[in-house]
């Protein structure tokens, strides 16, 4: 199997952020499994989306870039729908057990996070679940120019906490340093979680 074009230039630049992302990846697998319909928002071109496809009924995959979604790998799985569409613009048609996002939120102007959100819930069931991975605000001091010229609404602890609480009852929050997941000091993670569910 080939590597998208995202993961192929990580691949290129530097292999280790390979092991970084599909450590989030199995995390969410882990998070979901046994779920029955599961929504990917921004997916890229989908080369970690097949970690968590293998794990739930089906998984639709979306992203609002066409050309990044096309170079997906050519992956022989009936568990994965890949599809444009915006989610700033409106819901996922259909009710999904679990939504998750990972590295994307970070990307979304302030001002549109509200409708990033509220679309996302609005695509869940009731009790759904929805996981949001991105990088921490404080880990921003170390990020490369590239990234923080992209990166326009990272988030500390408490910052991710109270936005997620906008639209869910109960949300949870974890770290991430490397591929370790833990639960420890928020202004030392370097990556967070956010895992939410029964929407408001």
């Amino acid at each position: 199997m080939n590597l998208g074009r995202m993961l192929s230039t990580a691949w290129e630049e530097d292999p280790k952020r390979l092991a970084f992302t599909f450590a989030r990846y199995k995390f969410v697998a882990k998070m979901v499994n046994g779920m029955g319909a599961v929504l990917e928002i921004g997916c890229g071109d989908s080369t970690g989306s097949w970690i968590v496809a293998q794990h739930v009924g089906h998984l639709t995959a979306i992203d609002k870039d066409k050309e990044t979604l096309e170079s997906r790998p050519a992956l022989n799985d009936a568990h994965i729908t890949s599809v444009v569409h915006d989610i700033l613009e409106k819901p996922v048609a259909g009710l999904f057990d679990a939504a998750f996002a990972l590295d994307v939120l970070e990307h979304i102007h302030p001002e549109a996070e509200d409708a990033f959100i509220r679309n996302a819930a609005a695509s869940l069931k009731p009790h759904g679940t929805c996981i949001i991975g991105m990088p921490s605000l404080e880990s921003q001091v170390y990020a490369s120019g590239r990234s923080k010229r992209g990166h326009i609404n990272c988030k500390t602890e408490e910052g991710l906490r109270q936005t997620m609480e906008r639209y869910f009852h109960c949300v949870y929050l974890f770290g991430m340093n490397d591929e370790t997941l833990h639960t420890g000091f928020g202004p030392m993670c370097h990556y967070r979680f956010a895992i939410a569910n029964s929407r408001r």
